[in-house]
């Protein structure tokens, strides 16, 4: 009963007239953003927060915005894959198995139609878990202490190969970066200036915004440029929409096992989006068995991923409000925005920022309601942005963010610092070493090293204080394992998404 109250309370925060606005705005964004191949949810929302602090909104405004932005970057990310067959992020690989070759039947408008019910079953179901289970860790979390904070932070960066799918010694170093980053400014332990050089601006600490953008967005920009400067994605043609009662009804048990899949895969530390769809296409597959003709256009072949990843995207907001421990790339930015906000994110949110917590999960709600409806009647607008050449859209969109960069603190030096972490980006993705671990371990070092801190401040130095208690040894467990996991599962999933992209490309040849 009490957490309806507190829902109830966010739809009178979340329906706010300001706030729908915002909210139509970011789903409009997001589903843009998520359309363009390569760009994803991370950089989208990574691009639009100097927007949303150059604009002064609150922090419930701010987060309505962004959380919209990543919801229709998760929507959008199918229209590419299904009228391209490219991907428009890594999660959406699974729906080309299927989109690509309903479009090539003509089908293409049936594709997206389908694809966007199923995204709006995945992220409802997700959310509503979402609103069930987060109170309930939250409430469970109240229960750690210094030493349970450490592991879980450690827990946090053990799992990072399975966000970001790369190499894991390239991760380990990646988190290493962002954790040295993390150091620079004055110790508020000691007064001692560390890695400063006697520059005013680095007293501070290195503002993560600024090294978000310049990371994801300006080394995009580099990246796209020396791939795509002349390449066009060109138009795609859409039939006319002939979807039946009967074809949703078809795809309303897939749809639903999906989102049941993509949602724990969410939750849990270091799965993500593509582990989501990528198990909920496979199940489905093995359910349908003969019956179906996946690999060749089945519809069910584009609900199960969509249903999937987006459920996974939602699920991912659990472990990032209630435990300040993000789920994947995405939540890592929006748990930047939180901490820039001054709200600092964990079991203590649902009780000292409620207003805004349930703000934004009721705006989640109200969000996918909008996507639904933006996105099967304004799909051509979407088709259409796909032509534009990214050689005139990338200088845009980061020209966007560089003034917005420059709006928060009016300071030229940060623009410096934009591009200096942008060339920084550029090398890491050329390097093929992950961003999201270096962003990471800038967010959670402070936090980290103040748990440290404080836990052998309590034992006076005795180290045993962080593997005294049953539930710091069972985190440090897990920790472990998600160290090893990567290892064991990542080469065989990897494979088998291999084996089923390679699966589709022969039996195509042979049509």
């Amino acid at each position: 009963m009490e957490t309806l109250n507190f829902l109830l309370h966010g739809f009178s925060v979340a329906l706010m007239p300001e706030h729908l606005l915002y909210a139509a705005i970011g789903a409009l964004l997001g589903t843009l953003i998520g359309a363009l191949p390569g760009l994803g949810p991370a950089n989208g929302v990574a691009i639009l927060i100097p927007l949303a602090f150059s604009l002064g909104l609150s922090p419930a405004a701010s987060m309505i915005l962004l959380t919209s932005v990543y919801a229709g970057a998760m929507y959008g990310g199918r229209i590419s894959s299904i009228l391209l067959n490219i991907p428009g992020d890594e999660p959406a690989m699974m729906t080309t198995l299927d989109g690509y070759p309903m479009a090539m039947q003509g089908k293409a408008a049936e594709a997206l139609a389908i694809s966007a019910i199923a995204s709006f079953i995945g992220s409802l179901l997700a959310t509503i878990g979402l609103i069930i289970l987060a109170p309930i860790l939250a409430r469970f979390a109240l229960h750690f202490g210094p030493a349970e904070y450490f592991a879980l932070f450690s827990l946090a960066f053990a799992t990072l190969g399975g966000v970001t799918g790369k190499n894991q010694v390239k991760t380990v170093v990646a988190a290493a970066l962002g954790l040295m980053i993390s150091t620079v400014g004055v110790d508020i332990s000691t007064g001692n200036q560390r890695y400063t050089y006697n520059i005013l601006e680095l007293y501070e600490g290195v503002d993560f915004i600024i090294a978000i953008v310049g990371l994801f967005a300006v080394s995009e920009l580099m990246f796209f440029i020396e791939r795509h400067i002349s390449e066009g994605a060109g138009s795609a043609t859409l039939n006319k929409l002939n979807l039946k009662m009967s074809d949703i009804l078809h795809i309303l048990p897939t749809s639903l096992r999906g989102s049941v899949l993509g949602f724990i895969s969410g939750v849990l530390p270091g799965a993500g989006a593509s582990l989501g769809s990528f198990i909920s296409y496979s199940l489905e597959k093995k359910v349908v068995g003969s019956k179906g003709y996946f690999g060749k256009g089945d519809p069910r072949g584009i609900a199960a991923p969509e249903a999937g990843n987006n459920a996974a995207a939602n699920g991912a907001l659990v472990p990032m409000l209630t435990l300040g421990v993000p789920g994947s790339g995405t939540t890592a930015v929006l748990l930047a925005m939180l901490i820039s906000l001054n709200v600092q994110p964990g079991p203590m949110l649902f009780t000292q920022n409620a207003e805004l917590v349930w703000g934004v999960i009721a705006a989640l709600l109200v969000g996918n309601i909008m996507l639904l409806i933006l996105n099967i009647p304004m799909v051509g607008l979407f088709v259409k942005l796909l032509s534009i050449p990214p050689k005139y859209l990338m200088p845009v969109v980061t020209l966007i963010a560089a003034v917005g960069i420059y709006s928060i603190s009016n300071s030229a030096l940060d623009l410096y610092f934009m591009v200096g972490f942008g060339l920084v980006g550029y090398l890491l993705r050329k390097l093929e070493v992950p961003l999201v671990p270096v962003i990471l371990g800038m967010l959670l070092g402070p936090e980290m090293e103040r748990s440290l801190r404080h836990a052998l401040t309590i034992s006076d130095g005795d180290w045993s204080i962080l593997f005294s208690s049953g539930l710091s040894i069972g985190i440090w467990t897990v920790a472990i394992a998600g160290l090893a996991l990567p290892y064991i599962l990542g080469p065989v999933l990897r494979r088998r998404m291999e084996n089923a992209r390679a699966r589709m490309e022969i039996e195509e040849e042979a049509d």
